[in-house]
């Protein structure tokens, strides 16, 4: 049960769609320009950088705001099991983000959000994320392998702190958190799919370019 009530206060906190409701303030639906994306990369296109800026921050700290309310929850009943209820709550405010109801569960693609987790998870492993991200953009310029590569290094962070002993948390149960943390990969994945073909195809935008194409 604590685990189904850390995935709805997630979606919950994931349904505040930032760059959807800055365009409203700006008398656009962000929905109907560019890629049709409600995130941060279409929102930066469409808008400019300060509402790129603003939706990334507010995408990101939505899932940090939903792991701080599991652990004034939680942080006493289930302190051994506090790592793993944040991990539910993540996943939750990730599909909020990518399909809130609200918008016929159109939203985002889910990076930023998932950004907010890995830093709750560990502000390390944000850094490292970081790192990795605007090396892999700055060589290619391409935002979306960037993304994608952190989600995949997510996965090895939390394996590799996981067996070592970090989350201090039961075998099993560090499972289940290996398990959300393969599937929000996977879920990024099938968000970029269209990204992917154009990668392998070699016709993706490139950040700070003029778009061919949109995403």
């Amino acid at each position: 049960m604590e685990r189904l009530v850390c995935v709805i206060i997630g979606y919950v906190c994931g349904l505040l769609q930032t760059g959807y409701l800055y365009g409203k303030w700006k008398h656009i639906d962000i929905r109907q320009h560019g890629s049709g994306n409600a995130g941060t990369t279409n929102t930066l296109r469409t808008l400019g950088w300060k509402a790129g800026m603003i939706t990334f921050l507010g995408d990101f700290l939505k899932c940090v705001v939903a792991v701080w309310i599991v652990h004034i929850l939680y942080s006493q009943a289930y302190p051994e099991e506090l790592a793993l209820l944040s991990m539910y709550a993540g996943m939750g405010a990730v599909l909020g983000h990518n399909y809130p109801f609200y918008l016929k569960f159109k939203g985002g693609k889910g990076i930023a959000a998932t950004a907010g987790l890995i830093f709750a998870t560990n502000p390390m492993m944000m850094l490292i994320a970081a790192i990795v991200f605007w090396v892999i953009v700055g060589i290619t310029r391409y935002v979306s392998l960037g993304s994608l590569t952190i989600v995949v290094l997510f996965v090895v962070e939390v394996v590799v702190y996981g067996q070592r002993g970090g989350f201090g948390l039961s075998q099993a149960h560090l499972y289940e958190m290996y398990a959300i943390a393969v599937f929000l990969m996977l879920s990024a994945f099938y968000k970029h799919r269209a990204n992917i073909k154009r990668l392998l195809n070699g016709t993706e935008n490139k950040f700070g370019a003029k778009k061919k194409q949109e995403d």
